[in-house]
């Protein structure tokens, strides 16, 4: 019998290992505005690279089809070619003996159905289609296309009022996005290629918390214009809206329902995630300005709209998506079920429930749904629990936050369905019944739960809180005229509502529940084409600009975090969780910035994105 080995079979195996590391990290940065054309024939090309040879349609056929995508990429084929290069990757996709093979060309023949218009860019315009340029990553990313090289050199040159005012430029909201912005402006960060992305909303904290948003002065406002601007709600969209509009010098007034200011930065989030007195700087800031008025507790019904509509020259619908989903399960109409949003709401005007000594089961998978789980820790609760029906990978709250529950003592119940609630003779609920799951296929993206062949569990509960979602109060808006999708008010990609005139719609009630920057974002481009709508086409001085750029530290460097208090402490109060970031440790981190606004694509056309 011959001897065996413990090394490798394959012997560069082990150096290959930290080499696809790098590769991996250069395909997760791949730059915003990046030809898909390119990007497909690069996949084809390495997935050229992994066949064994064994059969014909992956070995010969891949290459082949690699050769006939980059006629197309540099523009030398014509249409007939496209036919024959869907024809081949069909062939290779049926025919391969393995997933090398096929899965190629079906995620091939699937990026070619969703980018058919850049393909026919190239064959009949000899050229990439209008919007294809590489963008600065962090500023192309972020919806509001925040200046993030520029505030993060203020910083690094200790001048965080000035870091305050060019965030201001394009968000007037930097407090909230310092601490619960989820940050798209690092997925694709440069630096990821050298060690990790650049801890950008640690670095905006550092700012705000050196100087806060209500003790840095404002940008000069143009004079003012006469024209009158209506903003339906005063959250995140609602605001900067406002902010832009005013600093433009239109008069605006803001139509606020409840008693108090933010949206659902006020009454979606805890204080322990935003702290109500940071969240005030920020509006602080915003009421500065001159020009704006705020109108609270005003509710806007169809005929309050129209005489809104008349009264004004332009409105601006920014309500949000602030009521509950519920189930249609028996027993929810049981005393101890409420929504999870309707729970939240009520915290923002300091209403705390006191849950002392219950179990609470929360319903949900969200940032919603752990945002009430720890809120119920903290009020009390002696037992907590999160129902999901799929896997914990499959949940779409922040990893963070999922965490950050489970380290206060939450117990997540992954693949579990609710199946209906237990009522006692009182009418309260007891327990949530729930019917244990299986991975399946994946459907939507995402793999889709089914019943699983297991008997039905009880999870013992005197609250049950249900965070599946949250819908639109669209019904006096459509009343009035404008036009609703599935509950969504709908708007062109310039935020005109359809089927009115002067009216603009945009955030979560557009889009359905989505993030605060996208609302800021939708709130940005509302003010500017309203500025438009109106004859104008103000441009606005942040009274800042950004530092030279100093040569790039390439050096791998460790990326800093935010540190929070202690589980054990932070648990049991609504104090914020988060710690200040030391200026040493924000100095290292800015010093990782490779401002790829200078020494990137930020100095060609179309690599910035700059407006407002």
């Amino acid at each position: 019998m011959s001897r065996l080995s413990i090394s490798p079979q394959s012997v560069a195996d082990a150096k290959l290992e930290s080499y696809l590391l790098d590769f991996q990290r250069r395909i997760e940065t791949a730059p915003p505005g990046m030809c898909p054309v390119h990007l497909h024939l690069t996949m084809l090309e390495s997935s050229g690279a992994q066949t064994c040879g064994k059969c014909v349609p992956c070995r010969d056929g891949i290459p082949a089809l690699a050769e006939k995508v980059r006629r197309v990429a540099e523009c030398r084929a014509d249409a007939s070619e496209l036919d024959d290069i869907r024809a081949l990757a069909e062939m290779i996709r049926d025919t391969s003996d393995c997933a090398i093979g096929y899965n190629a060309a079906e995620v091939f023949l699937r990026g070619m159905d969703a980018f058919a218009d850049e393909y026919a860019s190239h064959v009949e315009r000899g050229c990439c289609g209008p919007r294809i340029e590489q963008k600065v990553p962090c500023e192309a990313l972020c919806p509001a296309h925040v200046n993030v090289p520029g505030y993060i050199a203020l910083v690094a040159e200790g001048d965080n009022a000035g870091a305050v005012n060019m965030v201001r430029k394009d968000n007037p909201f930097p407090t909230a996005c310092a601490l619960v912005c989820e940050h798209p402006c690092e997925i694709r960060c440069r630096r990821r290629i050298i060690d990790a992305p650049i801890n950008i909303r640690g670095i905006k904290k550092y700012a705000v918390d050196n100087a806060p948003c209500d003790t840095v002065p404002t940008p000069p406002q143009n004079v003012s214009t006469g024209r009158r601007v209506a903003v339906i709600g005063g959250g995140p969209g609602g605001m900067t809206c406002a902010y832009f509009a005013a600093l433009m010098g239109h008069s605006v007034t803001v139509f606020e329902g409840r008693k108090q200011l933010g949206g659902m930065m006020r009454y979606g989030i805890p204080a322990y995630r935003f702290p109500r007195e940071r969240l005030d700087e920020d509006i602080r800031g915003i009421l500065a300005l001159s020009g704006i008025e705020v109108e609270y507790e005003h509710q806007v019904d169809a005929a309050e709209m129209r005489r809104i509509a008349d009264a004004f020259d332009a409105v601006f619908v920014a309500i949000g998506a602030q009521v509950g989903k519920t189930l249609d399960l028996p027993g929810i109409d049981a005393q101890g079920v409420s929504s999870a949003v309707a729970m939240l709401e009520r915290i923002g005007d300091g209403d705390y429930p006191d849950y002392t000594g219950k179990r609470v089961a929360v319903i949900g998978g969200g940032n919603v749904a752990m945002d009430c789980a720890r809120t119920a820790v903290r009020c009390g609760a002696s037992e907590v629990s999160v129902v999901y029906r799929r896997r914990r990978e499959d949940m779409t709250a922040l990893e963070a936050e999922v965490e950050a529950a489970a380290n206060e003592g939450v117990e997540l119940m992954m693949l579990e369905a609710p199946l209906e609630i237990e009522v006692d003779a009182q009418g309260r609920c007891t327990a949530l019944i729930t019917q244990p799951q299986m991975i399946s296929l994946v459907r939507g993206g995402r793999p889709a739960p089914v019943n699983a062949n297991r008997p039905a569990n009880r999870i013992e509960a005197d609250v049950v809180l249900v965070a599946v979602g949250q819908d639109i109060v669209s019904t006096p808006f459509e009343e009035f005229g404008m036009t609703a999708n599935r509950g969504r008010l709908a708007a062109d990609e310039f935020l005109s509502a359809a089927g009115v005139e002067g009216v603009f719609v945009g955030g979560d009630c557009q889009t359905g529940p989505a993030t605060i920057i996208k609302a800021i974002g939708a709130g940005k481009v509302a003010a500017r084409n309203i500025d438009h709508y109106l004859g104008y086409n103000h441009t606005l001085d942040p009274g800042v600009t950004a530092p030279e750029a100093k040569p790039n530290d390439r050096r791998p460097t460790g990326r800093i975090n935010i540190a929070e208090r202690p589980a054990r402490e932070r648990k049991r109060d609504f104090e914020g969780v988060e710690l200040e970031i030391s200026r040493e440790e924000v100095l290292q981190e800015c010093g990782r910035c490779l401002r790829c606004d200078h020494f990137g694509c930020g100095t060609q056309k179309g690599g910035r994105i700059q407006y407002v």
